[in-house]
């Protein structure tokens, strides 16, 4: 094994040099799911107690790209999305801005009569059509979120009929002329319910972020969209904007 070289008269801790070099190297040959060489190795390699490599190492899970498994090793971890929330979020520009590839597949559509929070939220009146469409959002091939969208049928018969998969909100702009605002989200951690633990390949004692939403053209009209999404917690921080 090969030793690194650091820089023990500068003005950086060996730990924090460390940590930076091992981040890099994270970032550049590693995959989530990947273990680092052992501590002990690592203190060979750098040439340095084993106690100044844990603080490097302490470093890094701080900041959630490790985790340590008693008696496996450390881990890799999949970075942490940063996804901001604010009036006129959208999915798929977000991610596309961040230089990321996201898909949106439907998995289920179907029409039911509005009832409790969703004949609220959607100012509609009990029994009413509603279009509810089960999407999941995709990162490199890995889900993020799922998302339940609640529509009013009436004037929207086209989303029912014509929307397959990708932005639902650009949809609504091209074939109704719709430019959707967030009026309010509701963000709360639950556990997973139903098959959201299998769809998002998670734990089904590890939480996730539950957000409500309500969307709208313009504030105080009425609403167009009432939407549940559910974030995988280990995969994204929400950043929510007034």
């Amino acid at each position: 094994m090969s030793l690194t070289h650091i820089e023990r008269q500068g003005d950086s801790p060996l730990y924090r040099q460390i940590a930076d070099l091992l981040e890099r190297e994270i970032a550049s040959h590693y995959d989530a799911g990947d273990y680092l060489p052992a501590e002990h190795e690592l203190a060979l390699r750098f040439s340095v107690n084993r106690h100044t490599v844990r603080r490097a190492v302490d470093e890094l899970v701080h900041k959630g790209l490790l985790e340590r498994q008693h008696g496996k090793g450390t881990r890799v971890l999949q970075p942490v999305l940063h996804y901001t929330i604010g009036r006129n979020t959208r999915f798929t520009e977000n991610l596309e801005a961040l230089g990321l590839q996201p898909v949106s597949r439907v998995t289920r559509k179907l029409l039911l009569p509005a009832s409790g929070g969703v004949a609220r939220r959607l100012a509609l009146a009990e029994g009413e059509q509603v279009i509810l469409i089960d999407t999941v959002r995709e990162i490199d091939g890995l889900p993020y979120c799922l998302i339940s969208h609640f529509l009013p049928f009436a004037g929207m018969e086209v989303v029912y009929q014509d929307y397959q998969a990708g932005s639902l909100h650009q949809f609504l702009r091209e074939r109704l002329g719709l430019q959707l605002q967030r009026s309010e989200s509701l963000v709360t951690a639950v556990l997973p319910m139903g098959d959201d633990a299998s769809l998002l390949q998670m734990p089904r004692q590890q939480p996730l972020l539950r957000v409500k939403s309500v969307n709208r053209e313009q504030p105080g009209d009425r609403p167009v969209e009432y939407s549940l999404a559910r974030w995988r917690a280990d995969l994204v921080q929400l950043h929510m904007l007034p």
